[in-house]
């Protein structure tokens, strides 16, 4: 007599169990989500000098070109050089916007602030102007040799209806920088800039009235 084929029984799933594809989908969105909040960099902006500068004041109407640079400071991150020349993007930090653009932003107001300009514009704005500053971004970083903040800028003043150059001068500003992290980098590069913006404004005057000579 054979004997009748037994039945495994099946576990029963408790009702609080989960089942395993959705948990690990879970975790793995969980931690995607903290790396991502983790590597998210900081975002700096630059000011404009706010008060009156001492010069004569500029009769005709500039254009403020967006500067030039070269490749490396064409992007939006804070960049160190260290004493072999190397260079390298400080982690966790980033400008607000494109570096050439940022600089041309608050180089205008700079103009603005300083209440010694008839009318300051971006090419293309539709005004007739009586000058052109074009501008080269030549240093924009954090020199770690001797932990400060370096800023150049080469500057051209064109008289825009003979095309011919009024003035040329090269502007440099150095602020210490205790710590080369985020917040100091971006402090001090901001007070270099500031003092170039001041010294473009303050000559721009002498330039643009001995050009008109």
């Amino acid at each position: 007599m054979s004997t009748p084929p037994s039945h495994a029984r099946v576990p029963r799933r408790s009702a609080g169990a989960r089942p395993l594809p959705r948990l690990l989908f879970a975790v793995c969105a969980s931690l995607l989500a903290a790396a991502c909040s983790s590597s998210a960099p900081t975002t700096f902006d630059l000011s404009a000098p706010r008060q009156r500068v001492a010069g004569g004041a500029i009769g005709g109407q500039v254009v403020v070109a967006e500067p030039t640079a070269i490749q490396t400071f064409e992007a939006d991150r804070i960049i160190v050089k260290d004493p072999g020349g190397a260079v390298s993007f400080l982690g966790g930090a980033q400008w607000a916007d494109r570096l050439p653009r940022l600089v041309q932003a608050r180089l205008i107001q700079t103009f603005e602030n300083s209440s010694r300009i008839r009318a300051v514009s971006r090419p293309g704005d539709g005004i007739s102007a009586d000058y052109q500053l074009n501008t080269e971004l030549r240093a924009f970083q954090i020199t770690s040799a001797s932990k400060e903040a370096l800023v150049e800028i080469s500057a051209k003043v064109v008289n825009a209806k003979t095309g011919r150059i009024a003035g040329a001068r090269v502007f440099t500003a150095r602020v210490p920088v205790t710590t080369i992290d985020a917040s100091n980098a971006a402090q001090g590069l901001d007070k270099a800039l500031s003092s170039v913006l001041v010294q473009i404004v303050r000559w721009m005057g002498a330039a643009a009235s001995a050009g008109q000579a």
